[in-house]
């Protein structure tokens, strides 16, 4: 019995302390495992499948992972909502409040904005590696949207012709694009910035110069995000 209470205490002193980081309103657990500095990140409390891919493999390699708090796509925000995934930038963030929360104020607006404006370097630091490491995104898509929404922007791409179209890797450096175009799954480069930032934390990780891939697959296809996210962590060092 003795055992197996130090087996777990083990296992759970393995998996780091749980703690919470936040920009404005919106928190993420984060979710330590060794002293590795590759960082991961779930942003969307509604692609529960991304959720579940990221958890396990946290359990078997080192990284530092940041998930959002609640099970909706949008997080609340000062009594509204909010995109957390489109307030990487002042822009985007500004558009975003407009969208989802029209009723407020002018100034309840900008005072929002402020926040999101002064939290998003500290939020940044938190999560951004360090020393040339990677940042993975997991996402997951239910409503259409494939690789061929992503062409038109990118600066390169390797379409597989047995791949489900919304099963891919969004990548923003040249480097990890050309070692995951020999991969089975399909791949686009995103090495510039766009003309528009929505305020995504793709654009975010570009302007910093932040190696940043995403794993975009379909909601309920559990296996190939982990195996997606298995490739990159068997290829790209």
């Amino acid at each position: 019995m003795f055992k197996l209470f130090l087996l777990a205490s083990i296992y759970i002193f393995a998996l780091g302390k749980n703690d919470k980081v936040q920009i404005a309103t919106i928190q993420f657990k984060v979710i330590q495992n060794g002293d590795s500095d590759r960082r991961y990140i779930w942003l969307h409390g509604d692609e529960q499948t991304a959720r579940m891919a990221l958890e396990s493999h946290m359990k078997k390699n080192q990284g530092k992972a940041f998930l959002v708090e609640g099970i909706l796509r949008e997080s609340e925000f000062y009594g509204g909502i909010i995109d957390p995934n489109r307030i990487f930038s002042s822009l985007g963030a500004k558009a975003n409040i407009q969208k989802y929360n029209p009723r407020w104020t002018r100034k309840e607006k900008e005072e929002r904005l402020l926040t999101i404006d002064k939290d998003r370097k500290i939020f940044f630091k938190k999560i951004f590696p360090k020393n040339g490491e990677l940042l993975i995104a997991l996402h997951n898509n239910y409503k259409g949207y494939n690789i061929n929404k992503e062409l038109g922007r990118s600066d390169a791409k390797s379409v597989k012709n047995n791949q489900n179209p919304r099963d891919f890797f969004i990548c923003t450096n040249r480097s990890d694009f050309e070692i995951l175009s020999q991969s089975p799954f399909n791949v686009v480069l995103q090495e510039e910035s766009p003309k528009k930032d929505d305020g995504s934390l793709s654009w975010a990780a570009i302007r910093n110069d932040i190696r940043y891939i995403n794993i975009e697959t379909r909601l309920g296809w559990l296996s190939q995000q982990k195996k997606m996210l298995n490739y990159i962590e068997k290829n790209l060092r």
